[in-house]
């Protein structure tokens, strides 16, 4: 649809009434391109699409791997749109995040809780359709400005101007971009994934990743204490994910499947099997069991029959069963099989560092089933990066022979290594870690879950140690204000941002010149035009 277009077609819809005096098409036209998704499966279906491009260009070339940023509410989400397109001019290849560690941390109204589940479920969809209000709010906020500009262009009679403007607004490139969104456990049953599923999806949710621990005894992915749950349950939810997309039309929803198998070494219950070597007794198999005679059964001892044997698996008190030390990779790889044969789309390899090594070796085992699997990873502020990669490094150099005796590796988190050779190929290892991490482990999409979490809490501390101590009010101008104003953030002129100038455009639309406008002469906001 185009300008032209929209302006037309209103101009024929209010001529058919003959009766809606003081109704402008053009004004009409401008309404409904600031506003073009209606609902949230208009997004979904949107996003969708723009997701299955970029995974099959991925599969096409590594190198064009995704990214995004986790966010706990929608002016967060807004503002980092609002820079990608300043900074690099398109979203092309950059998502948004919704973690529900920081759901459960910031959003509950129990107040902050840690990542268990224990948050109100229905406070993750409301996050969904909030940041996407606020991403369709900088659309019209943008699009705005472009409709001044292009009246101001008119009045003036440059028509050159007026032309590119038309064109710019003709190819405007929303803000509106997938949202990869956290569903825990599922919160509860697979009945209780499909209802909430639902509400992510008519949220706007176009992609929704579940993990495979147990529900009622969730834990936070870089935390001990994780129970994970047979196939089948797992399995039976990921079915629960995929029907609710299909209910509702989203026939290319995607499914991102998360195994936090690496780190758990528990799991709540045996699994039902059939027959050897079907998926519940590969499921048994990793399970941590004794040998027991048959006159040597204790009182409520729970035992399992393999190849002619009774084997008893190690309970603990807590009524969970025990794994064998050591089986985490190999159920990972199984976990990440079964899933993408049985409807996920992308993987999740929840791991305890960042080491592409590591992770590589898990997806060329998975790959050897399932030649384009691909994962989603989460770059989490749980790991301390600086000292992992120096220890990497470390590790690297003093298995090719190279002299280390000027590094201490318990202590390479000092600053006194940040300008040493060691220090600088840590900090090029991260800095290409995305990249390398793309061609050689099959990362599809990087993100990071909590970084706005930290960034709230640097740059607070940063203030109330100025504006609080010495500085005074210059803590605030030097700090913030005047960087607003030199690095060129819009948010600066907050009254256009809260969508001041939006309200004016329509107490134009329906007063005419009897509009009582807020942006006139005495808006401070008008300092800042410069």
């Amino acid at each position: 649809m185009t300008y032209q277009s929209e302006i037309a077609k209103a101009d024929t819809l209010i001529g058919g009434q003959g009766h809606w005096d003081g109704i402008a098409p053009e004004s009409v036209a401008r309404m409904r391109l600031q506003n073009r998704f209606q609902s949230g499966l208009d997004i979904a279906r949107y996003t969708a699409k723009i997701m299955r491009a970029d995974m099959a260009a991925y599969d096409a070339d590594p190198a064009n791997y995704t990214q995004s940023l986790g966010c706990w509410h929608g002016f967060i989400g807004q503002q980092k749109m609002i820079s990608i397109k300043k900074h690099f001019g398109t979203t092309k290849g950059r998502y948004l995040y919704l973690s529900g560690w920081m759901v459960a941390a910031l959003r509950s109204e129990f107040g902050p809780l840690p990542d268990q589940s224990m948050h109100e479920k229905t406070s993750v969809p409301a996050l969904i359709e909030e940041l996407y209000t606020f991403l369709r709010q900088a659309d019209a906020r943008e699009l705005g400005g472009l409709f001044r500009d292009l009246d101001k262009a008119r009045a003036e009679g440059d028509e050159v101007r007026a032309a590119k403007l038309q064109q710019q607004i003709d190819n405007y490139e929303t803000h509106i971009v997938p949202i990869v969104a956290d569903i825990d456990a599922g919160f509860g049953n697979a009945e209780a994934t499909y209802l909430l599923a639902k509400k992510f999806i008519e949220a706007g949710a176009c992609c929704i990743q579940i993990e495979n621990q147990v529900s009622d005894e969730k834990q936070c992915g870089h935390q001990d204490g994780k129970v994970t749950v047979p196939h089948e349950d797992f399995l039976a939810k990921i079915r629960a994910v995929r029907y609710a997309f299909l209910e509702l039309g989203i026939d290319d929803g995607v499914i991102v499947a998360r195994t936090d198998s690496l780190g758990a070494g528990l799991t709540k219950q045996i699994a039902f099997t059939r027959q050897a070597g079907d998926i519940g007794d590969l499921y048994n198999g990793f399970l941590d069991c004794d040998p027991v005679d048959a006159g040597a059964i204790g009182h409520g001892d729970v035992l399992i029959s393999r190849d002619g044997r009774l084997l008893k698996p190690k309970r603990l008190p807590s009524n969970l069963y025990q794994f064998r030390a050591g089986t985490g990779e190999d159920r990972c790889v199984l976990d990440c099989i079964t899933a993408l044969q049985n409807g996920a789309d992308l993987l999740w390899i929840e791991t305890e560092k960042p080491h592409i090594g590591q992770i590589g070796g898990m997806v060329s085992r998975i790959r050897e089933v399932i030649p384009n699997a691909k994962l989603v990873y989460n770059n989490s502020p749980s790991f301390n990066w600086t000292l992992n990669f120096r220890q990497q490094v470390f590790d690297a150099w003093e298995a090719a022979g190279k002299d280390v005796g000027a590094y201490d590796r318990a202590r390479l988190m000092s600053a006194d290594f940040d300008a040493t050779d060691l220090g600088i190929e840590a900090d090029e290892r991260i800095r290409t870690f995305q990249k390398d991490a793309a061609a050689q482990a099959g990362i599809f999409h990087h993100l990071i879950t909590l970084p706005t979490y930290h960034t709230a809490a640097l740059s607070t501390d940063n203030l109330a140690r100025e504006y609080f101590g010495e500085a005074g009010m210059l803590g605030y101008v030097k700090g913030v204000q005047r960087q607003e104003i030199r690095q060129g953030i819009a948010c600066v002129k907050h009254q256009n941002m809260a969508g001041s100038d939006i309200g004016d455009d329509h107490k134009e639309y329906f007063a005419g010149d009897a509009a009582l406008k807020a942006g006139g002469t005495h808006n401070t906001m008008n300092q800042f035009a410069a």
